[in-house]
């Protein structure tokens, strides 16, 4: 598996859950950045009880220029392999970062 590179130190740490209060990143107004891995996608997270974020373009530490989101590209993927992502088994390979890597 390729091991995910964040831009700077700060964001690394701004996305890691070091509560001992809260179990998730969701609950916790400590962890402001989402990662998915599997789009390869950042974002802010909106502290309202659910699991939404708004996607960024640019570090908000150090203004390096993100990744492009991964998540059309995803989709496209299993459309093409025909798997229907609400009733078929997602190959693992495609539930982490670095998928769109592999010929």
């Amino acid at each position: 598996m390729v091991k995910v590179k964040h831009c700077c130190s700060q964001m690394k740490k701004t996305m890691k859950l070091n509560c001992e209060i809260h179990k998730n990143i969701y609950d916790c107004p400590d962890v402001l950045i989402s990662y998915y891995p599997k789009f390869d996608e950042y974002g802010i997270i909106i502290h309202d009880g659910g699991t939404s974020s708004v996607s960024i373009k640019f570090c908000p530490f150090c203004g390096t220029k993100l990744p492009r989101s991964k998540r059309d590209k995803w989709f496209d993927k299993m459309e093409k392999l025909g798997i229907d992502i609400d009733n078929d088994e997602i190959p693992k390979v495609y539930l982490n970062y670095g998928w769109w890597l592999r010929k």
